[in-house]
C-alpha cells in the first residue's frame, strides 16, 4: 500500500510536547482546533492515532486528501487585506 496524505483535526492546541510528537507534520492551528497534514502509509495512520490517543488528544476528524488538496485550497484562500496603518508597497 501506498501513502496518502491525510488531515487529522484535534480539538484545541498543542503543548510542546504535542508539537514534539507531531513535528514531522505541517501543524496549522484551525479555530478552536488544530490541523495535523502528512503523508502517511497505513502502519503510519495507525502510529499517528496511537499518538493522539497517548496524548490524551481528542480527535474531532480524520480525512484523506485528494492529490490536488493543497492547490485547491490556496486558490479558495481569502486575499490578505492590509491592516489598518499599514504602509502599501
Amino acid at each position: 500500500m501506498g501513502k496518502h496524505r491525510y488531515l487529522i483535526t484535534i480539538s484545541g492546541g498543542l503543548s510542546e510536547t504535542g508539537r514534539e510528537a507531531f513535528g514531522d507534520f505541517r501543524i496549522e492551528l484551525n479555530g478552536t482546533n488544530t490541523a495535523l497534514i502528512a503523508d502517511l502509509d497505513q502502519s503510519g495512520l495507525s502510529g499517528v492515532l496511537n499518538r493522539v490517543q497517548a496524548l490524551d488528544l481528542e480527535l474531532v476528524e480524520l480525512t484523506r486528501l485528494t492529490d490536488d488538496w493543497d492547490l485547491r485550497r490556496r486558490r479558495h484562500r481569502a486575499p490578505v487585506k492590509p491592516t489598518a496603518g499599514a504602509a502599501s508597497a
